[in-house]
């Protein structure tokens, strides 16, 4: 018998060859463990054997099977009942794991692995204080174990002994000397204490140590800024100042204080400084500039002040695609598209394999023009053959221009480049096709490949939508393609289109009145979010109207979609000479 397992990936790792592949026999506590027969020792050993030799191959399946005969064996196997923690815990079965590593340090309580699988896993199960307990055991036994003492600060600090926690960091800091990672915990530490002086001091003894590292104030001063304590932020900058004012992390910093401080132009001067530093890299430089755009569009004032500083890089750096790629971005972000691209345009010349120059100039053009998005899918594609997104767009872009056949090619195309983990995407591909095989009357088709787009992604609420229109377009399958709008309308009640599918839907299935409410409600939310309505939403309200006696009414709205001028109704005409409700054949 094998289970079928998708995933065994063990956590805190024990190679077989370390462990003793042998049965136990002692004494734990009350416990007694009886020893095996000679035979049973034997087929033990044989069977841990396997299954260590199975988890090695990744026979995920075999191996559990193996354990499970060792467990009928010897169910007090420590060794056993750790590998069978781990799978479990990589099965994310925790509550199976944390009893079977509990049992594992019951039965061999020295084991550090058992210990620590133990501990780690109380932690997630919020049994702080037997993640304690189980660390202090490991650290009395090897207290040179810098790790120990790490998982056992954080178990205090989730329990709420801060107190402990920074005693426990105290005493890796004697082992291991000033270390900044244990004294930025430390500092968070106090500061959740609101002992803000001992927070600080944490860093300082940095600088007293080392007087000339000017890290160490930077450090300090922006502790001090992230605290609100601009006076001692600005003191301790000054104190850096004067042993480097050139240093370009300090002017950074700097820039961020009179960014804070209100005073914009020191900012600008402080940036401006930083950035044509030849002691700074360039990937440090942008890094920078993103943050202060970051600050800038954060604190809601104009992004444009970053422009200038950009420009002084593209000078000093002119032949760094990076620059453009983030230039283009900051232009986007200001709604200057045209610039954007260009941008994008020199990072994509410069990196033409790569998609995301591509992708962003894709994000300037579609849906605004279409031509355009055209020829930036088929550059890009010149290129990689094996990104799919670009033959998606080419063929929504495509379908567009009414182009269906092109469209079709496309997205056929591109299909076999998606990821079989992507179903979204897949779903996305599907659905599209299955539109395009519609257009180009090819309804089986169509029906058929929304079968398959369904298959990838059951909640796509696209083609749920088109897939029930049109099956009400032809009045066939009327009750499934009701229980599918009803999806749509469920997921986004105000969205116009799925209204209206949802109401004519209703009004095929001679629901009448309840359709008006849903196709009035589309023609609502398409007026309150200032969207076009269409001439077929338009005469679908007319239809409905006519259903529910208000004739009258009824060829107004028929008026007003003819007056649209983008029907393809086969019938509007005549509803609007005789006045009458005519279907559509």
């Amino acid at each position: 018998m094998y289970k079928k397992i998708r995933v065994f990936c063990l956590v805190l790792f024990v190679i077989a060859g370390n462990l003793p592949f042998f049965a136990q026999n002692t004494q734990i506590a009350d416990i007694t463990v009886e020893k095996l027969s000679d035979d049973d020792k034997r087929k033990f050993d044989y069977y841990f054997y396997e299954a260590m030799n199975a988890k090695a191959s990744n026979e995920y399946d075999a191996a559990y099977d193996l354990l499970s005969y060792c467990m009928a064996i010897d169910s007090t196997n420590a060794n056993v009942l750790y590998e069978l923690g781990n799978y479990y815990n990589s099965l994310e079965s925790k509550n199976k794991a944390i009893n079977y590593y509990r049992k594992a340090v019951l039965y061999d309580s020295d084991n550090y692995y058992y210990n620590m699988a133990y501990g780690s896993m109380c932690l997630e199960f919020k049994q702080y204080s037997d993640a304690i307990q189980q660390f202090e055991k490991l650290i009395a036994k090897d207290p040179d174990n810098n790790e120990l003492y790490v998982y056992l600060s954080e178990a205090y600090r989730l329990d709420g002994d801060i107190k402990n926690a920074i005693s426990t960091l105290d005493k890796l800091e004697q082992l291991t000397g000033l270390n900044e990672k244990i004294s930025l915990h430390k500092y968070q530490l106090y500061t959740m204490m609101k002992q803000e002086k001992q927070a600080f001091a944490e860093i300082q003894k940095y600088i007293d140590k080392y007087p000339t590292e000017i890290k160490y104030y930077t450090l300090l001063g922006d502790l001090y800024l992230q605290a609100g304590k601009k006076n001692e932020a600005y003191l301790v900058y000054s104190k850096a100042k004067s042993i480097d004012p050139d240093d370009p992390y300090l002017i950074s910093s700097m820039a961020e204080y009179y960014q804070q401080a209100g005073n914009k132009e020191a900012a600008e001067e402080e940036l401006h400084i930083a950035l044509v530093s030849p002691k700074m890299d360039i990937d440090t430089k942008l890094s920078i500039l993103a943050q202060y755009v970051g600050t800038l569009q954060r604190t809601q004032k104009d992004t444009q002040t970053a422009n200038a500083l950009f420009d002084t890089l593209m000078i000093q750096h002119p032949q760094e695609p990076k620059l453009n790629l983030m230039y283009g971005n900051l232009l986007m972000i200001q709604d200057k598209k045209n610039d954007a691209r260009f941008q994008y345009q020199l990072f994509a010349d410069a990196n033409p394999t790569n998609p995301v120059g591509w992708e962003q100039m894709l994000s300037t053009s579609f849906p605004d023009s279409i031509d355009l998005s055209i020829k930036i899918c088929e550059q890009a594609l010149s290129y990689i053959k094996d990104q799919p997104q670009f033959y998606f767009y080419l063929g929504v872009s495509q379908y567009m221009k009414e182009n269906y056949q092109e469209a079709l090619t496309a997205l056929q195309d591109g299909v076999v480049y998606v990821d079989e983990k992507n179903t979204k995407l897949l779903a996305d591909f599907y659905g599209q096709i299955g539109d395009l095989y519609y257009q180009l009357e090819k309804r089986d088709s169509a029906f058929v490949i929304y079968e398959k787009a369904l298959t990838y992604d059951p909640n796509n609420l696209g083609v749920l939508n088109n897939y029930s229109y049109y099956l009400s377009l032809i009045k066939k399958n009327l009750d499934k393609a009701e229980r599918m709008s009803s999806i749509t309308v469920k997921a986004e009640p105000s969205n116009p289109t799925y209204l209206d599918t949802y109401g004519w839907v209703l009004f095929e299935q001679g629901a009448y009145t309840i359709a008006k409410i849903y196709i009035e409600n589309a023609i609502k939310y398409s007026e309150e979010n200032k969207e076009d309505i269409s001439a077929e939403v338009l005469e679908h309200y007319g239809d409905v109207l006519y259903k529910t006696d208000e004739p009258e009414k009824a060829l107004e709205y028929w008026q007003k979609a003819k007056e649209k001028g983008d029907s393809k109704s086969k019938t509007l005409e005549k509803k609007i000479e005789t006045k009458t409700y005519i279907a559509e054949l």
